[in-house]
């Protein structure tokens, strides 16, 4: 699925990827996590395109993908959420969705000589069942910019699933909300994101990892540290240092 070799990038003397070595080989949801700044968004970022490697290489599906656009990188099969939720503020809940879907086959063109093409019933069909799916039904025809955290959230996700990807990289997907909303956006990932698709999630609360996640991939200073089941490795040595031993220093 996903085969990460040797990997670097750096801005001016910072190493953000220090030579990351990571594969996935099947579907269900990973974990990646590490303190602030170790490199995790960074890594999602140069998955996607968004910054270009300065060294390794990216491979997916046996293809090599280091350095595509991000355009390239979308149309092969990878979607992903943002910490701060990327809605467009000025649409409705589904003109989100439906915009996550205009370089989609059979989506491209004008949206009124599209509407009775069977491509786009086809497609507005998945909306039907992503905004259902997500809790957004009764709120379709609602700016994204009155929603509240939590649903801006769920339309992220259901902006990325609209486009049925074949990788899909969470980044923070409960990131201020509560521990309520936390578990309903756990139950969101695991029966709605994860089945049948490769997940990928970076997530400080590790309540929310040990429940999604079978194996967990750690990192720190832009090197991958450890990889293992969430239990095993939050009792590693070198994990618990580079958690707790960094906010000592900092005390």
């Amino acid at each position: 699925m996903l085969r990460i070799e040797g990997l670097r990038r750096h801005f001016g003397g910072i190493e953000a990827l220090a030579g990351i070595d990571y594969s996935l080989e099947a579907e269900g949801v990973f974990g990646l996590i590490g303190p602030n700044g170790s490199g995790k968004t960074t890594l999602f970022n140069v998955i996607t395109g968004l910054y270009p490697p300065n060294g390794g290489r990216i491979r997916f599906h046996d293809e090599d993908i280091s350095g595509r656009s991000p355009h390239r990188i979308s149309a092969m099969g990878i979607a992903r959420t943002f910490q701060s939720p990327r809605v467009y503020r000025r649409m409705t809940v589904r003109e989100n969705l439906r915009a996550a879907q205009h370089t989609l086959p059979g989506a491209r063109g004008n949206w009124l000589t599209l509407a009775r093409s069977p491509a786009r019933a086809r497609a507005e069909g998945h909306l039907d069942e992503l905004l259902e799916a997500t809790g957004l039904a009764e709120r379709q025809n609602e700016l994204a910019s009155n929603l509240p955290l939590p649903d801006q959230r769920r339309l992220e996700l259901a902006r990325a699933l609209a486009r049925s990807p074949k990788l899909l990289l969470l980044d923070e997907p409960a990131g201020g909300m509560t521990p309520t909303e936390t578990h309903e956006m756990a139950q969101l990932i695991r029966e709605v994101a994860a089945p049948g698709r490769t997940c990928i999630v970076i997530e400080h609360k590790m309540d929310m990892i040990d429940a999604l996640c079978a194996q967990v991939c750690v990192l720190n200073f832009g090197r991958k540290i450890a990889e293992d089941a969430p239990g095993e490795v939050l009792k590693d040595p070198v994990v618990l240092e580079a958690y707790i031993g960094r906010q000592k220093g900092a005390a």
